[in-house]
């Protein structure tokens, strides 16, 4: 019998993608829309800024993100760089490797940028403002988490937010089932959407939890105020 050619996977063709946009050396912006598939918005230092918001119009439209204003932020080019602003015109802030801005910030290769519950990583490969330095990328959301979702991943992360001491283990399954009064069943199911959402399951099963926490606190998708 004849071997048919598999498609690679859809991860490896996504790591494919973001690979031949760092050689082309352009800043570009890497998302995840509301079906789980990545998008890449190359940034063009000709267009004098980006507006990224809930309305369809804008260059980077989050429109199932409800906690997205409808022009919630801009990206405007400053010489060789990008910047990120946000001075009071989004409800729910912009953020920046998981701290609020208050109005401008300057990008660097790397950021992770959140919008809502929407995370957006930056890049910038041609600056080299990061040089010499290899780091592991952190997976996107491939989809905003529900309200319970929510509240699973806070009660996920306490042991590390409570303490303020991020390399405790994230809570185990009984203690978020005590916590929010559900079955360990129910927890196991929240979790396994958590995993899917932040696309760790190539990830060994003792890794996953950590790894989610870890994104999680790091972007600031939850953080103490939330406790």
């Amino acid at each position: 019998m004849t071997s048919v050619p598999q498609e690679p996977p859809r991860r490896g063709l996504e790591v494919h993608e973001v690979l031949i946009a760092i050689r082309a050396g352009i800043p570009f912006l890497a998302h995840r829309d509301a079906e789980g598939a990545q998008v890449l918005t190359t940034l063009d230092d000709g267009k004098p800024l980006l507006t990224v918001g809930r309305d369809p119009a804008c260059d980077l439209p989050l429109t199932w993100d409800d906690s997205v204003s409808r022009t919630h932020a801009l990206l405007e080019p400053l010489g060789r760089t990008w910047t990120l602003v946000d001075d009071g015109i989004s409800r729910n802030g912009s953020f920046v490797n998981g701290q609020r801005i208050a109005a401008r910030v300057r990008l660097a290769d790397g950021d992770a940028l959140r919008f809502g519950e929407t995370l957006v990583a930056f890049h910038a490969p041609a600056t080299g403002e990061r040089a010499g330095v290899t780091r592991t990328q952190e997976p996107l959301l491939s989809a905003p988490v529900t309200p319970m979702q929510r509240k699973v991943l806070l009660a996920l992360c306490r042991p590390m937010l409570e303490g303020g001491n991020r390399y405790a283990s994230p809570a185990s399954n009984p203690q978020i089932a005590e916590e929010l009064v559900l079955s360990i069943d129910a927890i196991k199911t929240h979790l396994r959407g958590l995993f899917d959402r932040f696309a760790v399951g190539d990830l060994p099963q003792n890794q996953k939890r950590a790894k989610v926490a870890e994104v999680a606190i790091r972007s600031g998708l939850v953080n103490e105020r939330d406790l």
